[in-house]
């Protein structure tokens, strides 16, 4: 099963503020839509929290959470106290790849699996943010790249990447 990482972030690399995106980009909404329906999508309570407890349509959803009395399971809810237990729960869906959606605590301790970073670069510096994505580009490659200039829906300049990791042996 593939392991894959869907995360927009800014030039220092921020992700959010106060449990909250920095920026609004429909594109990159429907674009983040389009690669995980139907599939599995990983996340961390914080970011659950974030989209008002409220399962991902269309997704099974994947929370990680020390206290798994904190919500009730469901066909597409499902609990794991770890990564590991997620990425269990994940394969036995019978998925090809699954998606790594937040948030900042939970890019880090999944980019040791993972094999693909959808990363949208926002070309912007964000120095209310709070939280941040690292990655080792050294130990990637970016393998595609469209860049999308501001207009009335968008307020800043942004690119779709995609980082294929260089050694496929993870």
């Amino acid at each position: 099963m593939q392991v894959s990482l869907v995360v927009a972030a800014g030039e220092d690399n921020a992700i959010g503020a106060d449990n909250r995106l920095l920026w609004k980009l429909p594109n990159d909404m429907k674009f983040f839509k389009n690669l995980t329906w139907g599939m599995v999508v990983i996340m961390g309570r914080k970011t659950f929290a974030s989209l008002g407890y409220k399962p991902l349509p269309g997704r099974m959803n994947i929370v990680i959470t020390r206290d798994g009395s904190l919500f009730t399971p469901t066909p597409t809810l499902k609990i794991a106290g770890s990564l590991e237990s997620a990425l269990a729960v994940a394969s036995e869906a019978d998925c090809n790849e699954v998606f790594v959606i937040g948030g900042g605590e939970i890019y880090a301790m999944s980019i040791p699996h993972a094999n693909t970073i959808y990363l949208t670069r926002v070309h912007s510096v964000f120095p209310q943010a709070d939280t941040f994505f690292e990655f080792p580009e050294s130990d990637f490659f970016r393998k595609q790249h469209n860049f999308f200039a501001a207009d009335d829906k968008h307020a800043v300049d942004y690119t779709f990447e995609v980082w294929e990791r260089v050694n496929t042996e993870v």
